[in-house]
């Protein structure tokens, strides 16, 4: 069976709760992944103590999402300009 065939099961905190996490990935993928949703929660929970857990969770999904698309997009246009220049490079080595 190989290492991406292979379900990890990862213990993890996120806001003091405790939860198992499995997933392909690598165990210290999954266990960064944690940490990085542990953070965004936990600033959010810092910034307004009397919000219910609930909403620090949709608070932080919608800003993890929003750090997702932007660098969807940055990498999207990454790509574009690459593509443009290889087009270039070849248009002018024809020429």
């Amino acid at each position: 069976m190989s290492t991406k065939e292979r379900i990890s099961r990862v213990k993890v905190q996120i806001l003091n709760d405790e939860y198992i996490i499995r997933g392909k990935e690598e165990v210290r993928h999954i266990e960064e992944v944690a940490q990085y949703v542990d953070l965004q929660m936990k600033q959010i929970a810092l910034k307004d103590p009397t919000l219910s857990p609930k909403n620090i969770a949709v608070l932080a999904a919608v800003n993890i999402a929003d750090d997702y698309l932007k660098l969807q997009r940055d990498y999207d246009e990454l790509i574009s300009l690459l593509d443009d220049k290889q087009k270039k490079g070849k248009v002018n080595r024809q020429a």
